[in-house]
């Protein structure tokens, strides 16, 4: 790399088209996203990309994309997306990409920009809240990677990999256990500077494997890590700036004023519940 590359972490955007009613919406994400590119605009050096990893919408519908893609038109930086549970793939082509074919297509992409090689893996999976990686993305995942194996990598998934040594009791927080580990295999050795997430709505930082793992609290709502009992939300939103050098990959997390207000609350074992019914059916 000839020089520093900086650039934006969003996530958990969770927008919601403006016309239709979401009990399960519990913030103006529209209006915070807004807010967030204005900060954008005034930073210097100028970032070079954006990154979104998932979640973009919440309730996935193609109208909500577009109204997903009329607010990040008030930024020229390009926008690298990833989906999440929230989202779904046919809303995603049809309201964002305007693509009409290969509609249930894994969104799996890749960039070059200013030195950096932004790999996007699709962790969505249909009716799951967790996060799984087909073996045709592994495929396509250790192809990519090694067609530019010089420079450095920034991985964006929505859902980070399981950090432990054996599958956490709130499983559907990560990627599927068996395949995070085989994504640590194929990732060492190829200078995958870091991991950007999202999903658990609260900043985290990590190193798995020798990576670092960036997961941001998102621009919906934040997670009280303190109440370890429920899954208590309350206000709370931020944003991430990177910036990758030779040495490696530095994150500054930026939180916007929060009170804190409790927004709501879930049952953790009601969602583990979800989760282990969805893979049952998916198993059938």
């Amino acid at each position: 790399m000839a020089q520093d590359t900086t650039f934006i972490h969003l996530t958990d955007l969770h927008v919601g088209h403006p016309a239709v009613a979401d009990a399960h919406l519990f913030s103006d994400t529209s209006a915070t996203l807004a807010t967030i590119l204005d900060l954008v605009a005034t930073i210097a050096p100028r970032p070079s990309f954006i990154v979104a990893s998932g979640d973009l919408t919440n309730r996935g519908d193609a109208d909500s994309y577009r109204q997903l893609k009329t607010l990040m038109a008030a930024t020229e930086l390009p926008v690298i997306y990833a989906l999440g549970n929230h989202d779904t793939r046919e809303g995603f082509y049809r309201g964002m990409l305007e693509r009409e074919t290969d509609l249930d297509a894994p969104y799996d992409h890749e960039q070059v920009i200013d030195g950096v090689h932004i790999v996007t893996l699709d962790t969505s999976t249909p009716q799951q809240i967790g996060g799984t990686l087909e073996p045709a993305q592994f495929a396509w995942l250790e192809a990519t990677l090694d067609s530019h194996p010089d420079l450095p990598k920034l991985i964006v998934a929505h859902h980070p990999p399981a950090l432990g040594e054996a599958p956490d009791w709130a499983h559907w927080r990560t990627i599927d256990f068996t395949q995070s580990q085989r994504l640590a295999a194929l990732l060492a050795g190829r200078k995958v500077i870091g991991i950007l997430s999202g999903h658990i709505h609260h900043d985290r930082l990590s190193v798995w494997h020798g990576i670092p793992v960036i997961v941001g609290m998102g621009q919906h709502a934040a997670t009280d890590i303190l109440q370890t009992d429920v899954l208590r939300m309350v206000n709370g939103a931020s944003f991430g700036i990177g910036t990758v050098r030779r040495s490696g990959l530095t994150m500054a997390l930026v939180p916007l004023p929060s009170d804190r207000a409790e927004l709501n609350r879930y049952p953790l074992q009601m969602l583990r519940d979800r989760q282990d019914a969805a893979l049952a059916a998916a198993a059938e």
